[in-house]
């Protein structure tokens, strides 16, 4: 049979309210906490006041020189070296493929896409473009020539004192 001791009864009820208490103090904190963190947090978009008429900065220049750029790490997409802008790029149209395209190569001149971009998520081959590889800019971008938003501090391998498998004299 169960005590009916009205003394173990109330011992339970203060620690459950001290455990309510305690879980309240740390949500306080945690919010505490966020609040000042997003006071601290430089605004990347750079207009202190959002509502005020201020006039816009010029559109920045693009990177058409055609020459293709060093890539930072193994696998990162090619960054597109010319102008894109008013090509077409539609389920219907991908003004890309006009040059890049592997039987269009050897007349424009430019680098063929990747064997990547003709497989399935299942790696067999296709005969044409993949359609989740279809539209470039998802992953391939032209450059501008602006400064960064936020500073980059990225070191490349060889910056770091490592050399390649191979190169030891």
């Amino acid at each position: 049979m169960r005590s009916q001791d009205p003394s173990r009864r109330l011992t339970a009820g203060r620690a459950a309210a001290g455990r309510v208490r305690a879980l309240a103090a740390v949500a306080l904190l945690v919010l505490a906490g966020t609040v000042t963190l997003a006071q601290t947090v430089a605004p990347l978009s750079g207009n202190d006041d959002p509502m005020a008429n201020t006039d816009a900065k010029p559109v920045p220049k693009w990177v058409t020189d055609d020459v293709r750029k060093m890539r930072n790490y193994p696998d990162q997409p090619p960054v597109i070296p010319h102008s894109i802008e008013g090509y077409q790029l539609t389920v219907n149209a991908n003004r890309c493929l006009s040059c890049h395209r592997r039987e269009l190569t050897e007349g424009s001149g430019a680098p063929m896409i990747s064997v990547t971009h003709f497989m399935n998520r299942e790696g067999q081959m296709l005969a044409d473009v993949s359609p989740r590889r279809y539209f470039c800019t998802a992953c391939h971008v032209p450059q501008a020539d602006t400064r960064p938003l936020v500073p980059n501090t990225f070191k490349d391998m060889s910056e770091l004192g490592f050399r390649p498998a191979g190169s030891e004299q």
